[in-house]
């Protein structure tokens, strides 16, 4: 891993050895990736760090197996980034997280409620990753962002139609940066979000 510092690392693989342990009686990540846990799950979830900086909130929606929640907690403890609200509704998964929390000594919480159902988490970045299509994933993104706030969402190679139809419903700013990971991918950075 290019880019981060022996600590986070370390960190890292202890968050994978954990993943890999838990995945096989919980489906944490599909099972047809776990070969690539490194190069399409880690490195996918280190690029969004770098986007969100200097921020004071930040919330992962639909957690599940720590990605990209635990990633970029594991990231922030080096750079003082935010203390992470991952919310993830499914017990088994918050339980895993809470744990994941513990052993690896970071600044997290976990919220174990449905996403609609959530008090408003006021939020200056939101992240969520194969959650659900960006038309219905804007409509959670509006309820916990907070103003002048901006949500990460990594999509896959139907993100330009996703977009297109998310933009009937919603009026938004948004940036594309282009994954490092994938040459199909992309991550949103949506801004000034809106009922249309």
């Amino acid at each position: 891993m290019e880019n981060v510092s022996r600590e986070t690392l370390e960190r890292l693989t202890e968050y994978v050895a954990l993943l890999e342990k838990w995945n096989r009686r919980i489906n944490l990540i599909a099972p047809t990736t776990t070969e690539e846990i490194w190069s399409r799950h880690i490195a996918d979830a280190l690029q969004l760090k770098p986007l969100g900086k200097e921020v004071q909130s930040w919330a992962d929606l639909g957690s599940g197996g720590g990605l990209p929640g635990l990633v970029v907690a594991i990231q922030a403890l080096e750079s003082g980034g935010p203390p992470l609200i991952l919310v993830e509704s499914d017990q088994r998964k918050a339980t895993f997280l809470r744990q994941a929390i513990l052993q690896l000594g970071l600044d997290a919480t976990v919220e174990t409620d449905r996403i609609e159902s959530l008090r408003p988490l006021n939020v200056q970045v939101i992240s969520a990753r194969a959650l659900a299509p960006l038309p219905k994933l804007l409509g959670y993104v509006a309820r916990h962002l907070g103003t002048e706030g901006r949500a990460l969402l990594p999509k896959g190679r139907k993100w330009e139609s996703e977009l297109s139809e998310a933009q009937q419903r919603w009026t938004f700013d948004h940036k594309v940066w282009q994954s490092q990971t994938d040459p199909e991918a992309v991550i949103l950075e949506i801004t000034n979000l809106e009922p249309a």
